[in-house]
């Protein structure tokens, strides 16, 4: 486990506003990303992931107006994902702003963009990006969707989260389809899973709650954890979470 773990708010983006579904359905409104960036870097987050969940399905980059206000509003380091592919995109969205960028479908689609873009960047700036669930007939029981979790992809996400890091992803954000937005806990066998095949930091998504489920995701081997619902709507905040790990003996930055 890295040194601090970190807590990170993520604002699900759809059409230039914050939004929260269960199971990336039902979404409904939770502000604007530029004035939830800003309250969350004033409330203790360690960073900030913003995803753009329809640039895939839609077939279009980033909205890079709103990372670039994003940017200029936090002095945390800030994760940007969705419709990403090449180096090109990387590019441009780290001239946004950005620090890391995620790679989810782009990769899939075509893999050699890991290695493109760690060769050109470092692999600190690639996150891969994994929307995962439950599947049988998949090795590791989990299988790798895209588009958003609309899509299954027909991978195995322990073989795909190995080579991935093998290619150049200097860190893996782990989604649980399954749990995600239910806020009944952290997919903890999966968060295992991957811990067990990787060196690289591993962010846990998917199923916040309590803060229990946090400490309970760290506990699973995860370096960082990321939470939108429970944030965004003001049942936990950024200090308990974090004063909860605390409890728990973990050190939190």
């Amino acid at each position: 486990m890295s040194v601090a773990l970190r807590v990170i708010p993520c604002l699900d983006v759809h059409d230039g506003r914050v939004v929260k579904g269960v199971n990336f359905t039902n979404l409904r409104d939770a502000g604007d990303p530029v004035e939830l960036a800003r309250a969350y870097g004033e409330r203790g987050a360690d960073e900030l992931v913003f995803l753009d969940i329809s640039a895939s399905s839609q077939g279009r980059a980033t909205t890079r107006a709103v990372v670039t206000r994003c940017a200029e509003t936090v002095f945390i380091p800030l994760c940007v994902g969705g419709g990403v592919g090449s180096v090109d995109d990387v590019d441009a969205l780290l001239r946004c702003g950005a620090d890391k960028v995620g790679i989810n479908t782009g990769a899939i689609r075509r893999p050699q963009a890991i290695d493109e873009i760690s060769a050109r960047f470092g692999n600190q700036v690639i996150v891969l990006s994994l929307d995962a669930r439950r599947e049988v007939g998949q090795p590791s029981g989990f299988g790798v969707t895209t588009h958003g979790g609309r899509t299954a992809a027909g991978l195995d996400a322990i073989e795909w989260v190995r080579e991935a890091v093998d290619r150049g992803a200097g860190e893996i954000l782990l989604n649980s389809m399954d749990a995600d937005g239910t806020t009944d806990g952290f997919d903890l066998e999966m968060i295992e899973a991957v811990r067990a095949v990787v060196d690289v930091p591993v962010i846990a998504s998917g199923g916040a709650g309590t803060v229990e489920h946090f400490v309970q995701a760290a506990r699973a081997g995860a370096d960082a954890v990321l939470a939108a619902s429970v944030f965004h709507y003001g049942t936990l905040s950024i200090s308990q979470v974090k004063d909860g790990l605390r409890a728990s003996g973990f050190q939190v930055r």
